[in-house]
């Protein structure tokens, strides 16, 4: 149904996707993040940048990955699974930018939240564009984001949702709870969980967007911590209210399960991989969500989870709770390694490794001290304070105990600046 639906819109690109595509660079050995310049209408000057892999599956899926506030398309593509998730599915992700001051999307104006103007267009003129570039399967087409780039993703979903698939929301608010009728980007009755809507009135705010439309409503999943001193909890619930009221379903799950240690999963309006939305509670943990093996959930949850080539067995396990491995760790207490995983030519990503030694811990502090003037930007699933050069990082509950002699690999990790460094790291467990 959607192919019908986006077919006429994908044909306005076409002629414009064939002048602008002596632009593109010539492919290379291997896949990179990509600018695409002059992509449609771009009213609030958003960049576009654009991940194909090698691999690319004939009419590939497209997946939107939406950075947080103070974040760029760089920070996403470095900082998540996605790229390599595409490698091994073959589907094309689109990383849209930011290019005001704040680094954050516009999810409370009147034109972005009904698709007339700002970052909601220039958003779909990307897709549009990569659509009518790459014969993209518009039957499976799908948003993810995180912090803003969650509540983009529920302004996509809520704009446009004859174009979606699915979305999967980090840390994000319902569709319109950021609106605040002024020039604000900020909303603080939001942000701090106290805008309290019932489910119909919630869902109504998306039928409000669409009237007349009578196609398939895209599913979501929703991911929240209970700690989030950003976006406050509250609005894990606000955006189960929503999605479940546009499906028609009730909010009495038809499953509730915990796939993970301190993570409360339920799913309403079917039981399955798919069902139509899927919330998971993550007790203990705070605003940024980015451990390993969220994106390969949000991935199943998608469909996405099968290889590139029909024709080739798919090998890779499911998306399932990290384990620990032996290492042969420390005779005692606990240890900690920083592995730098990527470069870029403003910073780097290190995921941080911890191994107990002869007797299990429940939890681990972390301290070093950086050699020549590095800072943390940003971190996921530690909590991480600096004193001039030297940091401190503890757990964050779920991620703290590992069992003796084993290591729980990439436990959180961190956006660094500066010169990538890997300084001696001094554990002491809880």
């Amino acid at each position: 149904m959607r192919r019908g639906l986006m077919a006429a819109a994908a044909a306005v690109f076409v002629a414009a996707a064939a002048i602008l595509a002596v632009m593109i660079p010539q492919p290379a050995s291997a896949a990179s993040l990509t600018r695409v310049a002059n992509f449609g209408n771009n009213p609030s000057s958003l960049e576009m940048y654009l991940y194909v892999p090698d691999n690319v599956a004939p009419e590939p899926a497209m997946v939107l990955g939406i950075h947080w506030c103070t974040g760029s398309a760089n920070d996403f593509y470095n900082g998540t699974e996605w790229a390599r998730l595409a490698d091994q599915y073959g589907f094309i992700v689109v990383y849209p930018s930011v290019t005001r001051s704040s680094k954050c999307w516009d999810v409370a104006s009147a034109a972005s939240l009904s698709g007339t103007g700002s970052d909601s267009v220039g958003i779909k003129s990307m897709m549009d564009w990569t659509i009518a570039e790459y014969d993209v399967d518009t039957d499976r087409i799908f948003s993810t984001g995180i912090s803003s780039g969650a509540m983009m993703t529920n302004v996509m979903l809520g704009v446009y949702p004859e174009v979606f698939e699915a979305g999967a929301a980090f840390s994000g608010v319902p569709y319109t709870c950021f609106r605040t009728g002024s020039t604000s980007e900020w909303n603080s009755e939001c942000a701090q969980g106290r805008v309290n809507r019932t489910p119909q009135q919630w869902g109504d705010e998306v039928r409000a967007t669409n009237p007349g439309y009578t196609g398939p409503w895209p599913r979501m999943q929703i991911w929240h911590g209970t700690n989030d001193d950003v976006l406050f909890y509250q609005n894990f619930q606000e955006q189960v209210d929503q999605w479940t009221n546009v499906h028609g379903t009730d909010q009495a799950p038809e499953l509730s399960d915990t796939p993970q240690a301190n993570w409360n999963r339920t799913r309403y309006g079917g039981t399955g991989t798919q069902a139509p939305v899927e919330a998971i509670s993550l007790q203990g943990v705070g605003h940024n969500l980015m451990a390993n093996g969220m994106a390969a959930k949000a991935l199943a949850f998608f469909g996405l989870d099968k290889p590139a080539d029909p024709s080739t067995p798919d090998t890779s396990p499911s998306p399932s709770d990290p384990v620990t491995t032996p290492t042969g760790g420390p005779t005692g207490g606990c240890s900690a390694v920083i592995k730098v995983v990527s470069n870029w030519y403003s910073g780097w990503q290190a995921n941080v490794d911890v191994t107990a030694g002869s007797a299990a811990i429940s939890g681990w502090k972390l301290t070093w001290t950086w050699p020549s003037g590095q800072t943390i930007s940003s971190s996921w699933n530690a909590g991480v304070t600096s004193a001039g050069s030297t940091v401190t990082a503890e757990d964050v509950g779920w991620n703290g105990s590992v069992a003796a002699g084993q290591t729980r690999t990439s436990s959180w990790g961190f956006i660094g600046t500066g010169t990538a460094a890997t300084p001696a790291v001094t554990c002491t467990p809880a």
